[in-house]
């Protein structure tokens, strides 16, 4: 079975890439805009991972995360952080706020898919 990933960014390109790069891969991939986009997809659907960006208008990623943490369906589901926010305290607040990994922007297409993976083979 395909790892079903929900990629959300405001930035159509970054989604339109990822998107195009993970079904490449064999995954399947929906998109969202916005952090309230991905809550809702998130209450509509069920995914078994999460691609969050942090700054995103609205909710941010990690106000997401938090959000989909607290959700019994989505506790124990892989949330990756996706960001441009890539000093060392953003990546703790993203594992406090419960990503389960962190990545930098510009996205390295490589490391992307190692991490799913392993996300995705652990979950």
């Amino acid at each position: 079975m395909s790892c079903r990933i929900l990629v959300t960014d405001d930035d159509e390109l970054v989604l339109l890439s990822v998107q195009s790069l993970l079904e490449s891969e064999g995954y399947a991939v929906a998109t969202a805009a916005s952090g309230q986009d991905a809550l809702d997809r998130s209450a509509e659907e069920r995914f078994d991972l999460f691609l969050l960006d942090i700054i995103m208008p609205g909710l941010s990623g990690l106000e997401v995360c938090k959000a989909l943490r607290a959700k019994p369906e989505y506790r124990e589901t892989p949330i990756v952080m996706l960001t441009a926010k890539s000093a060392e305290a953003d990546r703790q607040q993203g594992m406090e706020a419960g990503a389960t990994r962190f990545l930098p922007k510009p996205i390295q297409p490589e490391r992307l898919i190692e991490v799913l993976r392993e996300v995705c083979a652990g979950a």
